[in-house]
């Protein structure tokens, strides 16, 4: 049996993220399709030195999380309490013993070789903590400035933060400060030996919305940018009207498939999927499942965008041709245009629908039946 300890990621996100200015804390806000917290699990969990990690969430967040963490194996969800520290002590008494890293949802994104430089630091100190040079010139000011501040020793310290659970829980246990600010505080408080290592500024919290701006113009820099092609062809058959771009189209023929056979629809829909590198529509909803029978295929779309969106994608922009002699597509290209863009969550502008026939050739020329081909342009991480 192995003596070594087990090493668990504690992620605080418990608060209510008031300065952001928002009803949605900050930790459950998207950044690039995927939410802050969502990043934050992703960082830690992947480091081949972590065992576990857990979460520490506000009362009455549940719901939030869960949505926010899409089913990412976390445990049970920790709550928390009304300060920082409240909140850190339920999540070290829900670990029991080991090493804990106790980091800030609103970092998401933790380079692995911050958590190796703060783990091997462990074997000679009982805690560590990244920090960073402070660059700029400090004074002290209300208002006008009263004195300068010589920076010489002065770092910002970062999180995640490393320590044995039985200290931290001590040093809470022997705390002075009602609401310490980070785990560190409590600890040089308490009189135990905190290391600092080299941090990183892609540690640096997420606060208000000029943080996010920067946050995703980085993460938007790094993508990859992919395109897909779908094409659909449906029989007429039946009576009208037909589905067609997500909306009700007036025709005296219907058109045969297993769903409702929007043939716009389903080419953005694999166009999507293409791009992704995902299959095609059959793939996910086979026809052979009866619970797809005359199916809305605006799910199937937006099935599709949350497998991108949840994969760290951006939807770019998609464009679909429909192929046909009648209806005329016209007078509805607006609305399609506008349901379309309603489903993926884009603007108007990033959908495109035309319309175009085969001069009365071939079966769409020959009025029996309607096709579609569609181009989407997404990117995705590397």
């Amino acid at each position: 049996m192995s003596d070594t300890p087990t090493v668990t990621a504690l992620i605080v996100a418990a608060g209510s993220g008031s300065r952001m200015g928002s009803d949605l804390p900050k930790q459950f806000r998207l950044l690039v399709g995927k939410s802050v917290l969502a990043r934050a699990v992703d960082a830690l969990a992947s480091h081949p030195r972590i065992d576990a990690v857990r979460v520490v969430i506000g009362t009455g967040q549940d719901d939030l999380a869960k949505t926010a963490l899409a089913n990412r194996d976390v445990g049970t969800l920790i709550t928390g309490g009304a300060e920082r520290a409240d909140s850190v002590r339920a999540g070290l008494a829900a670990i029991g013993d080991g090493i804990v890293l106790v980091h800030d949802a609103a970092r998401p994104f933790c380079p692995p070789a911050v958590i190796d430089r703060l783990l091997d630091a462990l074997a000679t100190h009982d805690g560590a903590v990244p920090a960073l040079a402070i660059a700029d010139t400090l004074a002290k000011a209300r208002g006008p400035i009263d004195a300068m501040v010589d920076r010489a020793g002065l770092v910002r310290i970062q999180t995640p933060q490393a320590f044995h659970v039985e200290d931290l829980l001590y040093a809470y246990g022997e705390a002075k400060r009602r609401a310490p600010t980070d785990e560190s505080t409590v600890m040089v408080e308490a009189g135990f030996k905190v290391a600092t290592v080299e941090g990183d500024p892609m540690l640096d919290k997420l606060t208000n919305a000029q943080d996010f701006d920067r946050a995703e113009a980085a993460l938007a820099a790094r993508l990859i940018t992919r395109t897909g092609q779908g094409f659909d062809v449906h029989a007429f058959a039946g009576d009208g009207p037909i589905m067609l771009g997500g909306v009700s189209v007036p025709h005296d023929r219907g058109l045969a498939g297993h769903s409702d056979a929007d043939v716009a629809l389903h080419s953005i829909t694999d166009a999507l999927l293409g791009a992704a590198a995902l299959g095609d529509i059959g793939d996910h909803f086979p026809p052979s499942d009866p619970q797809w029978k005359g199916a809305a295929s605006d799910q199937f779309l937006a099935y599709a965008a949350t497998l991108i969106r949840s994969a760290g994608g951006i939807i770019d922009h998609v464009d679909c041709t429909i192929i046909c002699e009648a209806p005329k597509v016209g007078p509805h290209r607006t609305a399609m245009r506008a349901r379309i863009a309603d489903i993926l969550a884009l603007p108007i502008d990033r959908v495109s629908i035309k319309a175009t026939t085969t001069e009365r050739l071939g079966f769409t020329g020959r009025g029996e039946g309607m096709a579609a081909q569609a181009i989407a342009t997404i990117r995705l991480p590397g």
